[in-house]
């Protein structure tokens, strides 16, 4: 059973990635990753936030009572006592590479322009296989269009992919008016990787407090369903890699996926919920599906249930809306 695939460039073991969580916050956890069966994994995403703030607390913890008798430079902070976020995340990826042979990765949430190149490029150098930009924005401001937003994931891709050699992947939402188009602009700017979807983290109230708080909600084997529909819709109309991820939490999942047309299948709720080595459970599920239904190898099964070969997907999609409405029944 052949299992390999390609994804930006480089030769998989098989479609399984698991996708940035804390499972590769720590190295026991990264060589974990690797023992499951994994074929390659997304470290967790460092935020331009956590860059700054370091870099700040570094500047005051380096020029504090500087101004004092010489006697003060006892209080000199000592360095290794602080937890230099940055830093520490590009030595991660430096201890990953001498420590496991899948492909590592990296994530970055930016949110300047520079933020986003300055550390991609520390990256690379740092030896990261790849990087996936994680753009996590949700506009508010009723005075920017979405012609200006638009421009502005260009404009991110453009500069990093300037700035590297390495492949790049965009992890996206899907709120865009029209996400087909946006596709198409990403891959002519030479997006190596399309990652469908991120997920944003909704807040709840506390009514005991009156607080707006964060939650964390795993996603559900449902949720695959967005992703499904829109790696259908692209495979074969656009030459960036496709990368599934959201609501994959079982082999069948996997094959659904791989039957639209994903290049690799992203799992993090499921291996929070059940534990990294269930990636092994999946990889069984899929080998036995392909046995029971003859596939030789994943590439037999990528996209042949895709709509590349639908003239206009916008009319099939139309009619399939029509037939799922038309035949649901009443349970009343």
């Amino acid at each position: 059973m052949d299992l390999t695939t390609k994804y930006m460039g480089m030769t998989l073991k098989s479609p399984l990635v698991v996708s940035a969580s804390p499972l590769s916050k720590n190295l026991d956890g990264i060589k974990r990753i690797e023992d499951s069966g994994a074929a390659a994994m997304v470290l967790y995403s460092i935020f331009e936030e956590q860059i700054e703030h370091e870099q700040k607390e570094l500047h005051y913890m380096t020029t504090v009572g500087t101004d004092s008798f010489a006697e003060s430079l006892s209080y000199f902070p000592q360095f290794e006592e602080f937890n230099l976020g940055p830093e520490q995340y590009l030595e991660l990826i430096r201890a990953a590479k001498e420590s496991v042979e899948i492909p590592v990765i990296a994530s970055i949430n930016g949110k300047t322009i520079g933020g986003w190149t300055e550390f991609a490029k520390q990256m690379q150098q740092a030896g990261a296989d790849g990087i996936e930009l994680n753009i996590y924005n949700i506009p508010t401001s009723m005075d920017v269009s979405s012609e200006k937003l638009e421009q502005e994931y260009l404009e991110i891709l453009k500069s990093v992919k300037n700035a590297v050699s390495i492949p790049v992947a965009l992890k996206l939402s899907p709120f865009f008016t029209n996400f087909a188009y946006m596709a198409k602009k990403f891959d002519e700017v030479g997006a190596d990787s399309l990652v469908l979807f991120n997920r944003f983290y909704q807040p709840d109230i506390n009514l005991d407090e009156l607080e707006v708080e964060p939650h964390v909600i795993l996603s559900n084997p449902t949720d695959l369903r967005l992703p499904m529909r829109w790696i259908a819709i692209l495979k074969g109309r656009i030459f960036a890699d496709l990368a599934a991820t959201s609501g994959i939490h079982y082999g069948e999942d996997v094959v659904k996926m791989l039957l639209v047309g994903a290049n690799v299948t992203m799992l993090c709720s499921t291996l929070l919920r059940y534990g990294v080595d269930y990636v092994k459970d999946i990889q069984d599920e899929l080998i036995e599906w392909m046995t029971e239904h003859e596939y030789e190898s994943v590439l037999q099964l990528q996209g042949s249930m895709s709509q590349m070969n639908v003239a206009d997907p916008s009319s099939y999609e139309r009619a399939q809306y029509m037939k799922a409405l038309n035949n649901y029944v009443l349970n009343y």
